[in-house]
């Protein structure tokens, strides 16, 4: 039967008793990892958000009562042991902080009992993700889990303090905002008290942030919850947190500085890495030839070579027919890969065609300098040896192309990129390669919508030398805004601001945005810029994304507290859920039920 704590008062975490506390009392508290019952003496490795402490219960030192309930301690019980800590008796456990002592228990309170875990509390669990995620509370004991929030806590208190002594305030921005369907979907939530109206979950605090470099608050910052309904992927969840920042009469340089800054501060107090500023650059369109990824992972090279010119009067109508069409034909050299098997390459093809490839071409040079090609039956010995050498291919290499619209090959070859670079275990991950990514284009093409869109949103300030072109070639207009790349991951983004009227009017017109639908959607930002509004620029971090970058996690479920799943629901609450009918008609909301057809 559990036991209440009256009168007693943790005096110390598990790892906070050490070698200085030898000779005195101490009451800890936490739960049972496991129990050892050697007869005379019983062992339990007591377990709190610090570590772990050994106890040792001695019918001496307990009392008969005492030791008889310590021999029906379980996994998972939650007890408070007061003792005496002395040195170890026994072998000295180097792989614990609190290895070289132990407690002598005098007095043993059984807190809560517990049923037998569904699988076990220990560190790098092998238990199916499903099972760990439906009894998370279990899961958040797992000390490799607590060690990651824990570091998370502390990232986010950095944060704070460096952005305070900034000159930084930290304000909040609602909730239930207007529904603005430009990006991703919206979460929306009903109105009662409006029927038929809807709130929006932010996507991000990007208007309200503008609005307070209006009302004059010069730095703002603040770490917000934001809400997207997109489909799930490792390092994406429905509902995430961002470290939001917004700065007025700044440049992008300003911007950037502060930032090189933040990072520097807290990748050295939270992870004591050292990063040096500052940061390297690399403007959009040469991290799109090189890498073929807008966030490139520079840890390794096999960087991609447009070889369009090399093959363009070549007899292999693959690579002339896509030129033909205003494409392009690039490579990699995966070095060293020559010998792969055939059934692995037809993977590869495979793989590629899942990021929009109508396939892939491929050419090995063998040890004896020979080739075994795809396609080389239809090109010349020349013009075989100059596609090598523009590849700077040797033998042993093992050398891919791909052929189609910039924007397929660029995909198609940035993943093939990460796909060998991971499996040839060319990513370390103790190198923590940051990169500014500059100079994107303002607008994209979208097929969908047979219309530009804007490529960040509609209030990012083009670059002033471009913005002459955008009637006759938006496409070539380049955007003040930047991300900050780690690793491969875009962990931030921000721009510029527009707060000139003429040039968010021709924004507007560009994207096809009446003036009555920017006053629809946007009507209150416009309204208070006509009131005088600084220039201003913005960044915001995925804090999930950062964290998980610090711990090397594979995923950002192993950062947050309570996470989903990849079809946004949450296995432990059973959430999204039904509710009750009277809630539904209180809201005006009927559901429709789905016909079986359309649920198939």
């Amino acid at each position: 039967m559990a036991e209440s704590m009256r009168g007693l008062h943790r005096s110390h975490r598990c790892t906070e008793v050490s070698n200085s506390n030898i000779g005195e009392k101490v009451t800890v508290m936490g739960w049972v990892q496991k129990r050892r019952n050697l007869g005379s003496l019983i062992f339990v490795d007591l377990r709190d958000r610090s570590g772990i402490l050994q106890l040792v219960f001695d019918e001496d030192s307990i009392g008969k009562e005492g030791f008889e309930k310590a021999g029906t301690l379980r996994s998972e019980y939650v007890i408070a042991v007061e003792g005496t800590v002395q040195k170890r008796s026994a072998a000295v456990n180097e792989n614990l902080k609190t290895g070289d002592i132990e407690v002598i228990a005098t007095s043993l309170r059984i807190l809560s009992e517990a049923q037998t875990p569904p699988f076990q509390i220990e560190e790098n669990s092998q238990t199916k993700d499903e099972i760990r995620l439906k009894y998370r509370y279990l899961d958040l004991r797992r000390p490799d889990i607590q060690r990651n929030l824990m570091l998370r806590s502390k990232v986010l208190y950095l944060m704070r303090d460096f952005m305070a002594k900034e000159g930084f305030l930290e304000i909040e921005t609602p909730i239930l905002c207007r529904s603005t369907p430009e990006g991703a979907r919206d979460y929306l939530v009903p109105s009662r008290v409006h029927p038929g109206n809807f709130y929006a979950l932010p996507q991000s605090p990007q208007l309200f942030k503008q609005l307070l470099m209006a009302s004059g608050y010069d730095r703002y910052f603040q770490i917000a919850r934001c809400f997207r309904d997109e489909d799930l992927r490792a390092d994406r969840q429905p509902e995430f947190t961002q470290a939001d920042m917004e700065l007025s009469f700044v440049d992008m340089e300003d911007v950037l500085d502060v930032n090189e800054r933040l990072l520097k501060y807290v990748f050295k107090e939270a992870i004591n890495v050292d990063i040096q500023l500052p940061l390297p650059r690399m403007p959009w369109q040469e991290a799109m030839d090189r890498f073929g990824s807008d966030k490139p992972d520079t840890r390794f090279g096999m960087e991609l070579q447009d070889v369009s010119d090399v093959v363009k009067g070549c007899g292999f109508s693959v690579f002339t027919s896509a030129l033909e069409a205003g494409g392009s034909v690039r490579g990699i050299n995966v070095e060293g890969q020559g010998a792969m098997p055939r059934k692995k390459i037809d993977k590869l093809v495979e793989f590629a065609k899942g990021y929009g490839a109508k396939g892939l071409a491929y050419l090995c040079v063998n040890e004896d300098g020979t080739y075994k090609s795809s396609f080389a039956k239809f090109m010349t010995e020349e013009e075989l040896n100059a596609l090598v050498s523009a590849m700077n291919g040797k033998p042993g290499d093992l050398l891919l192309f791909a052929a189609d619209k910039n924007k397929i090959v660029w995909n198609v070859l940035g993943a093939l990129r990460l796909k060998m670079g991971e499996e040839l275990g060319l990513m370390d991950p103790d190198q923590y390669n940051f990169l500014w990514v500059t100079e994107f284009p303002l607008l994209e093409w979208s097929d969908e919508e047979n219309r530009y869109m804007a490529m960040h949103h509609p209030f990012t300030m083009p670059m002033e030398e471009d913005w002459k072109n955008v009637d006759t070639d938006p496409g070539s207009v380049r955007a003040i805004a930047y991300d900050i790349v780690l690793n491969g991951t875009e962990l931030g983004g921000g721009s510029v601001r527009i707060h000139q009227d003429d040039i968010q009017e021709k924004m507007f017109e560009v994207l096809g945005i009446s003036k009555e639908r920017a006053q629809e959607k946007f009507g209150y930002l416009l309204d208070a810029f006509s009131y005088g509004v600084p220039p201003h620029a913005g960044l915001a971090y995925g804090v999930d994304r950062m964290v998980m970058h610090m711990v090397h996690a594979d995923t950002i479920r192993d950062v947050i507290a309570f996470p989903k799943v990849k079809d946004a629901s949450d296995l432990m609450t059973a959430t999204p859920n039904v509710v009750d009918e009277e809630q539904l008609e209180e809201l005006g909301i009927a559901v429709i039920p789905q016909k079986e057809e359309d649920a198939e």
